[in-house]
């Protein structure tokens, strides 16, 4: 099968990341976020503009074309400032069309692969919730299913994918979301549920503090992140 990747753009992204590579910064990035991969130690606002001019210089044609070259970008990183940017491909705007039901399976690998807070929250946050709110139907079975999945990046997933939802969260998948990891003991997983109620209580506060008194499973941290700011 023929590799649809748009080299230019990918050659672009790495070539631009090592000129602006800042090798007294990187390991101190690299430790702070406790990666394996090495970074380039090129810092978000640089990361920002180097990807809107490529971007920009580089428009691809298609859905497909698009996909190919988020994952070469991904896949073949060897610094972690490459997926940086080839998660802000999968959001750059001229290609928000394309945000289908679709795109599940490589928004599923970047979180299982990425596996680290940085890049999985900004998947499940920005890319996963939208289309949550936008497919309900066939995206809320999915989340529910992902809630119990062994993978703990996907249960993540399911419960801070409607973080930016507001009045449009489904709080049915909101409350089993949460409920089915109440117990579980992963640092992550607390902490997520905690943000979630946390952000949700913004909306709604007197549904998150029936919903934290009537589960007192809750852990702790999950509690005290949920009750916050009430």
């Amino acid at each position: 099968m023929p590799n649809l990747a748009d080299s230019g753009l990918v050659t672009a992204v790495r070539t631009g990341l090592a000129e602006l590579a800042d090798p007294a910064k990187a390991p101190e990035m690299q430790r702070y976020m406790k990666s394996l991969m090495p970074f380039r130690g090129v810092q978000k606002p640089a990361r920002k503009e180097l990807a809107t001019r490529l971007f920009a210089a580089h428009l691809l044609s298609d859905v497909n074309t698009w996909t190919a070259t988020v994952l070469e970008l991904w896949r073949g990183a060897e610094y972690r400032e490459e997926r940086y940017l080839a998660v802000d491909l999968t959001d750059f705007r001229p290609y928000r069309r394309w945000q289908q039901p679709g795109l599940l399976p490589l928004y599923e690998e970047l979180i299982v692969t990425g596996a680290w807070w940085d890049l999985v929250d900004e998947v499940a946050n920005r890319r996963i919730g939208p289309l949550v709110r936008a497919y309900p139907a066939e995206l809320a079975p999915v989340m529910r299913a992902w809630s119990r999945d062994r993978n703990r990046w996907k249960r993540r997933t399911s419960i801070i994918c409607q973080l930016g939802s507001k009045d449009d969260t489904d709080v049915a998948l909101l409350s089993d979301c949460v409920e089915a990891n109440v117990d579980h003991p992963d640092f992550f997983l607390r902490k997520g549920i905690g943000w979630a109620l946390r952000e949700f209580a913004k909306t709604e506060p007197g549904w998150v503090r029936s919903f934290v008194a009537a589960h007192p499973g809750l852990s702790p941290l999950s509690r005290r992140e949920a009750l916050k700011h009430l």
